[in-house]
């Protein structure tokens, strides 16, 4: 299996997968709460909550920089404040799709965060300047997985940490019977709520489930994170492992 990145229809290179997913999520942003609650029962919810829980050392540190990278509209940013004392420095959140940017804006009115519209590859951030970076369901969208753990890597602080929670393909009779729900139903119910994508004909909640089968399974990933220089890399799945968090360290000097 390839490891290289993501693959959105019609893509023949890292740029042209760029750009679709970039339209993708400007396309279906104004919709886009309303159908990952749905679609996930809610759960979502509370794998971002359990996430940043995980992160509550670092995040209760007032001076500690932390940045939200492919932030969407910011539901993992606001998870993350809840564990954030008064007084403490802004949350970085970032995306590149000003659509998703612009809804998660609105979310942080009132709350110390600071949105920066950004690609995860080219962070405009000094090199070792951050504690803690934290994606949710983002990073199997960028062109190119490998590439974008070097830009995390430089980012952090050493001993800074990261937090990726993504999805992943579950085994066994609950992994059948979640296939069909994940590549069927799901995909049919976002095409008739969003609609196309502009300019490619399939629905946005086409390109999910093969972005998931395409993802790096669990093995593989935390080797990637080991090549490119992380530590402490492991592994937590969460709900019977339809997603999971993957946590990892820049060495300390």
């Amino acid at each position: 299996m390839s490891a290289t990145g993501a693959k959105p229809i019609g893509a023949v290179d890292e740029a042209s997968a760029a750009q679709a997913v970039h339209r993708m999520f400007d396309s279906i942003a104004p919709r886009y709460d309303l159908l990952n609650h749905v679609l996930s029962f809610n759960v979502d919810r509370l794998w971002w909550r359990r996430a940043a829980r995980r992160f509550r050392a670092v995040l209760a540190q007032p001076d500690a920089a932390v940045l939200d990278v492919c932030c969407g509209t910011g539901d993992m940013t606001m998870a993350l404040l809840r564990h954030r004392p008064h007084g403490a420095r802004p949350l970085l959140a970032a995306d590149f799709a000003r659509g998703m940017l612009t809804r998660g804006a609105r979310k942080f009115a009132g709350h110390a965060v600071t949105v920066l519209e950004a690609d995860a590859l080219h962070l405009p951030l000094r090199d070792a300047s951050l504690d803690l970076i934290v994606t949710a369901f983002g990073f199997r969208n960028l062109a190119n997985y490998e590439a974008g753990l070097r830009e995390f890597h430089r980012a952090l602080k050493p001993g800074g940490e990261l937090g990726i929670l993504e999805f992943s393909e579950p085994g066994g009779l609950l992994g059948q019977a979640y296939a069909v729900y994940f590549r069927r139903v799901l995909p049919a119910i976002g095409r008739i709520v969003c609609g196309p994508v502009p300019g490619s004909g399939f629905g946005p909640y086409n390109y999910l489930p093969e972005s998931v089968g395409d993802f790096p399974p669990p093995p593989r990933m935390l080797d990637l994170l080991r090549s490119t220089g992380f530590t402490k890399c492991a592994w937590q799945p969460y709900t019977f492992g339809i997603a999971g968090l993957y946590t990892a360290a820049r060495a300390q000097r």
